[in-house]
């Protein structure tokens, strides 16, 4: 099978983990900017002032705020067609409040989005990456406070205005679906309790937490009706955090508990932004565990009005659920499960299965009819450098056999558009917050402390891509 010239082959980044930068050219700090670096064995921390002690990763980044032409470059001899980035809410609007933007924020994206022209590489902007300002989680308590959406729409509503000619795909929330757990408070909804000592493991009202997850709905809600109000092609999608699970084994309860819990993680967020109002499972699950939110008459035409045009995910594993407490469990992109005896895993302990990705086309097609992009996908590593070059044969393999399930669901008919590696470079981790999790296809020459080169070397891996790019994937497996 050959895919059609239009199909977007890309790669995908967050502010937060590659530009730095911190505090240059009167930008604001952000939620990131209070993370400290952490491992495989120690948690990151937020801290609401900046200490001195420590090492908040996101303040360097890997310096693509003046990097990126040189980053660009690479990317166009890498071949890629599509460039998912984020634009950092609080280099636009430094607290998140002001009544005007920051032109110098306005004028760094612009030169990005320039540049991506140049080499004929459509930008894929996500508005919210797991970021706000940090005043907006001081002053209100990020959008468990409904204000918060009137100031996300007046900065989505200015960016998309002002690169209206030079972005055409815009996503509104990345991995939303996130705020169905508690982990999810402080970095997709900006909720934030004072007495948390652990910011993954919250303290946590789920009242709060769902109404604000509501706030978030209508914030997206009204941002993609005011990009349709242009009238100028523009495409707004939702991002997903797909973790596909399966029963562990055929016992009955296994069935309907996987059933559940896919529905309340992978179903509902993607449920409400792509039809326009809360699935009828969530309502009993509100009921069963003491749930209340407010929800105004004039929500439901929001959400009806604001319906995205495109599905996007992340896939990077699949979970089994299983009714028994006696089960080796994996860990995961924040969600783990219980382990998979037919799968491997790799060395953070994430299930391997490309085979998943058609299983997870298949279904969202089949629930929601849209076009589907493949917002990333990628494997964590610790990558050796050894005399100049990196020699990552498994992450081509495991690149090279999700994207021939891929194929396999696109010959089934399946409209999937676009595929994303995460990521084009190595970059800072989101989870541990350190760079011996490496997923690039381009090594960065920087360790977990910051120290470094920064050199760009290209991977084993960038080649094969780059091949693999240029003969439109006619080679089978």
């Amino acid at each position: 099978m050959k895919f059609e010239n239009k199909f977007l082959w890309g790669g995908a980044t967050a502010a937060n983990q590659i530009e730095g930068g911190f505090l240059e050219d009167e930008s604001g700090d952000s939620i990131s900017d209070h993370l400290t670096q952490g491992s495989k064995t120690k948690v990151r921390k937020f801290t609401k002032t900046i200490d001195s002690n420590e090492y908040y990763p996101s303040h360097k980044g890997i310096d693509f705020y003046h990097d990126f032409p040189e980053d660009i470059k690479l990317l166009g001899k890498l071949g890629i067609r599509a460039f998912r980035l984020s634009i950092k809410w609080s280099r636009i609007f430094p607290n998140g409040d002001e009544s005007e933007p920051n032109k110098k924020g306005l004028q760094y994206y612009d030169r990005i989005f320039d540049e991506l022209h140049k080499y004929n590489i459509a930008p894929v902007v996500t508005l919210s990456h797991f970021d706000m300002p940090i005043n907006l989680v001081s002053k209100y308590n990020g959008f468990a406070n409904r204000i918060v959406v009137d100031l996300f729409v007046r900065y989505a509503s200015t960016v998309i205005k002002y690169f209206k000619d030079k972005v055409k795909y815009w996503i509104t929330f990345n991995e939303i679906n996130f705020a169905c757990l508690p982990t999810g408070n402080l970095e997709v909804l900006g909720v934030y309790n004072n007495a948390t000592t652990d910011y993954t493991n919250p303290i946590d009202n789920q009242s709060l937490r769902y109404q604000a997850l509501h706030n978030v709905f209508i914030a997206s809600a009204l941002t993609v009706k005011y990009a349709h109000s242009l009238n100028l092609g523009i495409m707004v999608g939702c991002m997903i955090s797909h973790v596909t699970l399966y029963p562990l084994t055929s016992h009955p309860t296994d069935q309907t508990k996987t059933q559940e819990e896919d529905a309340l993680f992978n179903n509902f967020c993607g449920d409400v932004q792509v039809k326009g109002e809360y699935p009828f499972y969530i309502k009993k699950y509100f009921d069963d565990n003491n749930i209340k939110i407010s929800i105004f008459n004039r929500d439901k035409q929001i959400l009806k009005e604001g319906t995205v045009d495109y599905y996007t995910f992340s896939y990077y594993m699949s979970n089994c659920v299983s009714h028994s407490k006696n089960n080796e469990t994996t860990a995961g992109n924040l969600l783990g499960g219980v382990k998979n005896p037919y799968l491997k895993m790799s060395d953070w302990g994430w299930q391997i299965d490309p085979e998943g990705l058609y299983y997870t086309l298949f279904k969202i097609y089949d629930r929601y009819h849209l076009p589907i992009m493949i917002s990333e996908n990628g494997f964590g590593a610790q990558d050796v450098i050894k005399n100049g070059v990196i020699h990552d044969q498994y992450r081509i393999e495991y690149l090279k056999k999700h994207i021939y399930w891929m194929k396999k669901a696109i010959n089934q008919g399946i409209n999937v558009f676009s595929y994303m590696v995460w990521s084009p470079f190595d970059i800072v981790s989101s989870s541990t917050g350190e760079m011996d999790k490496r997923y690039g296809l381009i090594y960065t020459d920087m360790n977990s402390k910051g120290e470094g080169s920064l050199a760009r070397i290209p991977k084993d891996s960038f080649y094969w891509y780059q091949s693999e790019i240029k003969k439109g994937l006619t080679s089978s497996l």
